[in-house]
């Protein structure tokens, strides 16, 4: 990702309705390009979030909602372009960075405590704004296929073969070790 989001949208959290706020962020067609490059896709035909800011606890907040994408991204096997829908649920917790929450718990030998089962630990934002689109685009980044495949492709490996795409066999380790025995 680059370090510039593609998105901005930012929103003051200073004084948040006790009911929340509603966002709905519609990328237009500069940031939907914007998006495809600095996330390795080939396009990004729409790009929507709608989310809910809330109050949570004394000071901090909870950002949840969706977002509805539609991309289309490179096929890791054939190269192909492949269209894809992206329809995901948002859900997060961010505290002042002076906030005893935002502080990583720790045992009597100094080892973090993580619960793997439990909450994620809030995130942390300094003054008195978040950047939605940021947080919306960061979502979008972490539900993308990192390997997309076409459709119908074995799962096994492939190799190229007289000009066909056909399945490798795997070589076991063990036929390796069986031929270095033989020669020995």
């Amino acid at each position: 990702m680059n370090d510039t989001p593609a998105l901005k949208f930012p929103v003051s959290v200073r004084n948040l309705p006790q009911k929340g706020l509603a966002v709905t962020i519609k990328a237009d067609e500069r940031e939907r390009a914007a998006l495809a490059r600095d996330h390795g896709l080939e396009e990004v035909k729409s790009f929507e979030a709608e989310l809910q800011i809330m109050p949570w606890k004394k000071r901090g907040v909870k950002v949840h909602g969706r977002i509805v994408a539609e991309i289309v991204q490179s096929c890791v096997v054939t190269l192909e372009p492949i269209d894809a829908r992206m329809a995901e649920t948002v859900e997060s917790i961010f505290v002042p960075d002076d906030s005893s929450l935002a502080r990583i718990r720790l045992d009597e030998s100094g080892e973090m405590l993580i619960d793997a089962e439990g909450p994620d630990m809030p995130e942390t934002f300094s003054g008195d704004h978040l950047d939605i689109g940021a947080i919306a685009e960061e979502f979008f980044e972490l539900n993308l296929d990192p390997f997309p495949r076409k459709a119908g492709l074995p799962d096994e490996p492939l190799s190229i073969e007289s000009g066909d795409m056909a399945p490798e066999k795997p070589v076991s380790p063990f036929v390796k070790l069986a031929d270095w025995k033989k020669k020995s």
